[in-house]
């Protein structure tokens, strides 16, 4: 939802290469200009953790120095994950409901099936769930030193965002060319392209000839269309990829319905004949009843 007119909207930065990272002091500079800036970021990097959030241990939140243009903001260093962050800082830390929440600038893109890994998209992720505009920004290069265009765009299109609002449940991915701004095309509306990763683990040994295992990979593109998130970023453009939490492939629910599942009576127990067959529906409440009572996330 658009910020109400008579006030400053609040944006909540966020990242998951830690809140010393020169990305999200380029992010929250960028953010100055358009409100009331709080940052919550995880005190240490939390690369590729994806949506992973504590429930085990405590969360711990330490009040950081954090300086932008116009002066010290509030900050906090989290033990915690990005979406941790989110959670924290939404439901304790900060003094009201935030109108956006950004998480970058990463080290790095975040395009095609990095989504599903990548801590920055889940940061934004945590906020659409929670019901707050979100956009997650990548700068795509490993090795990236200079964020003078990503943050102009992070700037542009965060203020576009505040002034129209997003659908509920929807998030922007975007992903910047490391490129000068002068050379950057503009920007692209764009898919997640359709990839994979090679892996391999390649086995070492430690000092008492222990054996332990390094992940390798090779990042492979299998998407040769002209809209996708790949393409838009390699022909210089700024990607912008609309997302959503919702995982339901829609489109193939009518299809599954056609299929013969095998009823079950509703005294007969689980089928031994299909493993894809379900249990009775008692079976099934049951299941219910015991996972709900070992906590929410259990």
């Amino acid at each position: 939802m658009p910020a109400e007119p008579d006030r400053r909207p609040l944006i909540l930065v966020c990242n998951d290469d830690g809140i010393n990272a020169p990305g999200i002091a380029a992010l929250a500079a960028a953010m100055d200009a358009l409100g009331e800036v709080y940052v919550v970021a995880p005190a240490t990097e939390q690369s590729a953790v994806g949506h992973a959030i504590t429930v085990r241990d405590p969360v711990r939140a330490y009040p950081w120095s954090f300086t932008v243009p116009s002066g010290e903001v509030p900050a906090y260093a989290v033990s915690g994950t990005p979406a941790d962050c989110v959670k924290l800082a939404v439901n304790q830390l900060l003094p009201r409901r935030p109108d956006l929440v950004v998480s970058g600038i990463n080290r790095g893109p975040n395009t095609a099936v990095n989504v599903i890994y990548s801590g920055t998209v889940s940061a934004a992720t945590e906020a659409a769930i929670l019901g707050i505009d979100a956009i997650a920004f990548s700068l795509c290069n490993w090795e990236a030193q200079d964020y003078h265009a990503a943050a102009h765009y992070a700037q542009r299109i965060a203020r576009t965002v505040l002034t129209h609002g997003l659908p509920p449940g929807i998030l922007l991915n975007v992903n910047i060319p490391d490129l000068p701004l002068e050379a950057i095309k503009g920007i692209a509306i764009t898919r997640q392209a359709r990839s994979r990763w090679e892996e391999s683990f390649a086995e070492r040994r430690d000092p008492y000839n222990q054996p332990y295992y390094w992940l390798t990979g090779r990042f492979v593109n299998l998407d040769d269309g002209d809209d996708t998130d790949l393409e838009a970023v390699e022909q210089g453009y700024v990607s912008i990829t609309p997302l959503q939490h919702d995982l339901t492939a829609h489109a193939y629910r009518a299809m599954l319905n056609r299929w013969d599942w095998g009823e079950l009576s509703a005294t007969a127990g689980p089928s031994t004949s299909n493993g894809h067959e379900r249990a009775s529906g008692d079976a099934s409440a049951e299941h219910e009843r015991t996972r709900g009572s070992s906590g929410p996330y259990g």
